[in-house]
């Protein structure tokens, strides 16, 4: 199993597209680079922001391909999994694995809400199916699936079953996790308006969105909270709340994709079903992102 550490501010990556909807592979190294030299632990490739469920296969293996090369060992690519059939899962886990990817989140079953005992058995099939090393996609609030601690503890025994992107938006369930398993999962929050709670009640790290547009402000929260200067980390994450609540909305990719364009560090564009924002939602986000960059602190240090 390979081994490196669930922590720190890990990118939930864009897919960058031109405006006729291909791949835009050198704004999507543009963005990369930027979140090396932040600092950043992790990237994580094909969720929800990777725009996914839009992407070919083979799109995922070129983009997959490309992330490997620029992070060049540096730190771990994740590869997402999120599919409707165990066998498609299982075939696209261990693809990863051959073509290198450092790890996996794993959503439960797609489109269909299965029982916890279905779930449990998705999981630890597709565990016992790779080597890689998986962190465990609990959203219930938009998969409909929770990942309860007794569910947690039926797959305590998988080894490779190693971390929690913790997405329930109960802070108090790290605290449940953590009286319960102690360190055996770690424990990265998902919701980005509550990143800098979970990381102060024991969480390891942050699966980020705004990262995307912002990596060192989303950098220094995380080392502030961890090196325990709290009102530094206070003051960048209250300036930072009106964007990081852009993530928690169905259009967070074009809203974060908008955020990427302000700062010169996407193109966005988006892939059909998604559509651009356009009037009033549109002004407001704009107005959001103005708001923040008229505003954005000068020193980080």
């Amino acid at each position: 199993m390979k081994k490196f550490k669930w922590e720190g501010v890990m990118p939930a990556i864009t897919t960058q597209f031109d405006v006729k909807g291909n791949l835009d592979l050198d704004t999507f190294k543009i963005n990369l680079s930027h979140q090396i030299n932040a600092g950043v632990n992790g990237i994580i490739l094909g969720g929800t922001l990777g725009e996914a469920s839009t992407l070919t296969n083979q799109e995922k293996q070129q983009l997959l391909a490309v992330t490997l090369g620029e992070v060049n060992g540096k730190i771990p690519v994740i590869m997402n999994i999120a599919e409707q059939a165990t066998i498609e899962a299982i075939r696209l886990a261990q693809k990863a694995e051959y073509e290198g990817a450092d790890g996996l989140m794993l959503l439960p079953p797609m489109r269909y809400k299965a029982t916890d005992e279905e779930t449990v058995i998705y999981f630890s099939t597709i565990a016992n199916a790779t080597k890689l090393p998986i962190m465990i996609y609990n959203n219930p609030i938009d998969y409909k699936i929770e990942v309860t601690l007794e569910m947690f503890a039926a797959l305590e025994s998988y080894k490779n079953i190693t971390a929690v992107k913790e997405s329930t938006r109960d802070i108090t369930n790290i605290t449940r996790m953590i009286n319960r398993f102690g360190d055996r999962f770690q424990i990265l929050c998902g919701v980005d308006t509550i990143a800098m709670e979970a990381l102060l009640m024991g969480a390891n790290g942050w699966v980020a969105g705004l990262v995307d547009a912002f990596p060192r402000e989303t950098v220094a929260i995380y080392s502030y909270c961890k090196q325990g200067e709290l009102e530094k980390a206070r003051s960048i994450f209250s300036w930072f709340l009106p964007l990081l609540e852009l993530d928690i909305s169905p259009q967070l990719v074009q809203n974060i994709k908008l955020c990427e364009l302000a700062t010169g560090m996407g193109t966005g564009h988006v892939r059909p079903p998604r559509l651009p924002l356009k009037g009033a939602e549109l002004e407001r986000v704009r107005s959001i992102i103005k708001t923040a960059l008229d505003n954005r602190p000068k020193s980080l240090d």
